[in-house]
């Protein structure tokens, strides 16, 4: 089983892609990721958008 902290890295890290790269989020997809989120504290995520 997965821990919360590796489901809080999984999160970060396609979100962090997702602002750096800016490819269509649906809904199922929002939502998963803000499910999964929910129980991540203090995160702080950091990129620079791709040109």
């Amino acid at each position: 089983m997965r821990t919360p902290t590796v489901h809080c890295r999984y999160v970060g890290e396609r979100v962090t892609a997702k602002h750096r790269w800016a490819p269509a989020v649906d809904q199922a997809e929002r939502e998963a990721l803000l499910r999964y989120a929910a129980g991540c504290q203090n995160a702080v995520l950091a990129f620079d958008r791709a040109s």
